[in-house]
């Protein structure tokens, strides 16, 4: 098995060379691709200077579904792996990549936290202000639980959901499913998991194709939302669930639940003194207008691209996420 290992990164540089650390000791033989946002600390410099690093590829967009597939379109593996800037594989990494994919078209494992250096050293993603996706329930999208999978039933249709950083595909898995969705600024792995559910494809879960995260993270996507950020994600969340689904009482009750159970807790958050019921009306209608807004681009989604892959905005849809390419293959 040829294994390609593609880590999207944006303002990451000393968290990124960590992870490639990483790569080289446990996984020696993979091919290994970067795909750059618009950095500004330096990330193009340090990348360049390394010898462990097959391809870089500098793109525009700040998100993180467009840098997966700018690695995507240039992985040459026959099988090929997601990781986060920030994370770093263990030495059972790359033999449970391999005994995964051996019986399943997809393997994840989990993400498991470490406490940060000492104070003088670095422990942030040096001022991105676009974070990294965090795939949870399709309501809040926390993280998965360390012990296994989180699986779904969702219309009939059984949904396992994967950690979009720590994640390996057979490369027909990925060319099936077109890459990620690129509409969305986050949530790209829940909705690629509908998409699998949706071709058959099975996700299967190791402990031992396990990473660490140090904390806190710069790819914390969920804690501390301000009412855009809410908002966008019941727009991902209206969006995903109205491409995959169409207008089903299901798809409507799953998402008014969770915007329910969310208005509470801030409701909650006021009545302790935490927030404002400004704030909390701000939040209210950011929700409103991205489900609103996500449900009816979904659906404009759903009719655009009728096929199994679900995905009018995937890998073949455009050919000008690369800025610049620096392929030492060639």
């Amino acid at each position: 098995m040829d294994l390609t290992v593609v880590v999207p990164t944006l303002n990451g540089r000393d968290r990124l060379a960590a992870c490639l650390d990483a790569l080289a000791a446990h996984a020696p033989d993979a091919e290994v691709v970067v795909a750059n946002g618009p950095s500004a600390d330096g990330t193009t410099g340090m990348v360049r200077d390394r010898d462990d690093v097959d391809v870089l590829v500098e793109i525009s967009d700040r998100t993180v579904n467009v840098a997966r597939n700018a690695g995507i379109e240039v992985a040459s593996g026959d099988a090929i792996a997601l990781v986060d800037y920030d994370v770093r594989i263990g030495d059972s990494w790359r033999t449970a990549v391999a005994a995964g994919l051996e019986t399943a078209d997809v393997v994840t494992g989990p993400v498991s936290s470490i406490e940060p250096r000492s104070a003088g050293e670095e422990s942030g993603s040096d001022g991105s202000d676009e974070p990294a996706e965090s795939d949870g329930s399709d309501g809040p999208e926390g993280p998965e639980g360390l012990d296994g999978p989180e699986r779904r039933t969702i219309a009939g249709r059984e949904v396992t959901y994967f950690r979009g950083g720590n994640v390996a595909f057979r490369a027909e898995a990925l060319r099936d499913l077109d890459g990620f969705d690129e509409y969305l600024r986050t949530g790209g792995a829940r909705d690629a998991a509908h998409r699998l559910a949706r071709l058959d494809r099975s996700v299967t879960w190791r402990e031992d194709l396990a990473v660490t995260r140090e904390l806190p993270s710069p790819t914390a996507a969920d804690g501390g939302r301000t009412a855009s950020e809410w908002g966008w994600k019941y727009r991902a969340l209206a969006y995903r669930l109205l491409k995959n689904y169409g207008i089903r009482p299901t798809v409507v009750g799953r998402t008014g639940s969770h915007a329910l159970k969310d208005a509470i807790g801030a409701a909650g958050d006021v009545a302790k003194g935490e927030s404002t019921p400004s704030r909390w009306a701000a939040t209210g209608r950011d929700v409103l207008v991205g489900v609103l807004g996500g449900g009816s681009d979904g659906l404009v989604a759903r009719r655009r691209d009728r096929s199994p892959a679900r995905n009018p905005n995937g890998i073949s849809k455009r050919a000008d996420r690369a800025v610049a390419k620096y392929d030492e293959r060639e």
